[in-house]
């Protein structure tokens, strides 16, 4: 017979979290955050999986004498919306596992 809490139990938990970690990571892909930079000259959409989805930049941001400029805003950008992502994503990540960090899931 199992005692509560052991070896099964553990097993179980596991699979379950399993299922619960796979259904999250499909729906990270739907979730959309955003990134702009410079009164919003450019904006950056990733999705959940820091997967970049969109760039906007505006015809004000583009000055061809300074496009260290440019890549700047768009540097800060997108570290805004990875960042917002990924706060997403291990805050989601935290209600499943209980806090418990597991190397290799995200």
């Amino acid at each position: 017979m199992a005692k509560p809490g052991g070896t099964g139990n553990i097993m179980l938990q596991a699979r379950r979290m399993q299922g619960q970690i796979k259904v999250l990571q499909e729906q990270l892909t739907e979730l959309t955050f955003a990134g702009h930079a410079g009164g919003d000259l450019v904006k950056v959409e990733v999705d959940g999986r820091q997967k970049i989805k969109k760039i906007d930049i505006t015809p004000e941001a583009i000055n061809p004498d300074d496009l260290d400029e440019l890549a700047d805003l768009l540097t800060a950008a997108l570290n805004m919306a990875i960042t917002a992502s990924q706060e997403n994503s291990q805050a989601e990540m935290k209600k499943i596992t209980g806090g418990i960090h597991l190397p290799g899931l995200f």
